[in-house]
C-alpha cells in the first residue's frame, strides 16, 4: 500500500537529504531559511562550532509591511541579511532551501542576497 505523507513530513526527509552534504564554517556558512504563511526566518549558521552567526526575519518588518508572508517581504530579509553577512565579512555562504522548493519567495530572497554581494 502507498504512504500518504503530509507535505511537512516530505518537506523534512527533503531538508535531511539536503543536510547530509551541507555543513557552514566561519569563513562559509550555511545560510537556513525557513518559511511558513505568514513569515520567513534566515539564519548563518557555523555548524562545526554549532553557532548562529547572524539572522534575519520578516518579523523585523512588523510597522513597515502590512503582510509578511510575500515575495517583498523576501526581498527585504535577504537584503538584511545580506548586508549583517558583509559587515561580518563574509562573501561565499551555503545556502539551505530547507526542504522547500527553490521558487517563489525562496528564490527572492536568494536573489536579493545575491544583490548583496554574496557568492553560492
Amino acid at each position: 500500500m502507498t504512504r500518504n505523507r503530509s507535505r511537512n513530513t516530505m518537506r523534512i526527509i527533503r531538508h535531511r537529504r539536503i543536510r547530509k552534504y551541507i555543513s557552514g564554517t566561519s569563513d562559509v556558512p550555511r545560510v537556513s531559511v525557513f518559511k511558513s504563511l505568514a513569515n520567513i526566518h534566515a539564519q548563518a549558521i557555523d555548524d562545526i562550532r554549532g553557532v548562529t552567526l547572524c539572522s534575519a526575519s520578516s518579523l523585523e518588518l512588523r510597522g513597515e509591511l502590512p503582510y509578511r508572508g510575500n515575495m517583498e517581504a523576501a526581498k527585504r530579509v535577504g537584503k538584511i541579511l545580506g548586508e549583517r553577512l558583509r559587515e561580518l565579512g563574509i562573501r561565499r555562504i551555503k545556502f539551505d532551501r530547507g526542504g522547500s522548493k527553490y521558487h517563489g519567495r525562496v528564490k527572492a530572497f536568494a536573489d536579493a542576497m545575491r544583490e548583496c554581494g554574496i557568492e553560492f
